[in-house]
């Protein structure tokens, strides 16, 4: 015997958004924070090939992919203001990456550290 139907099926189209599509908060620390975590800084001077390729791994993609598909690094970048929905857009994205890269890089890695995405 089939249990009775006491609640009608719904539908999601449209819940999927998870965030609002501007986001909802800013970065958790500046672009020049760098001192406030001072390891990483040091890695990104030392080696900031290294760390772009942490950070990339990091994100779930290969660790070759910022340096062989073009805009990788936007990518990555933008991929994390939308995991951690953070205000922005990918033309500050671009902006960004092509005027401070390092810098960057080193606020990438300190975001997903605080977003704690191992």
């Amino acid at each position: 015997m089939a249990a009775p139907v006491t609640v009608q099926p719904q539908s999601t189209m449209g819940n999927l958004l998870l965030s609002n599509v501007h986001g909802h908060r800013d970065w958790s620390t500046g672009l020049f924070d760098c001192f406030t975590d001072c390891s990483t800084c040091i890695y990104g001077y030392c080696c900031l090939t290294c760390l772009t390729c942490s950070v990339a791994t990091r994100t779930g993609e290969c660790c070759c992919m910022p340096f062989f598909v073009p805009g990788g690094t936007i990518t990555m970048r933008t991929r994390i203001r939308t995991l951690g929905g953070i205000q922005g857009s990918a033309c500050k994205d671009c902006l960004v990456l092509n005027f401070c890269g390092a810098c960057a890089i080193c606020q990438m890695s300190r975001e997903i550290d605080n977003m704690g995405i191992p």
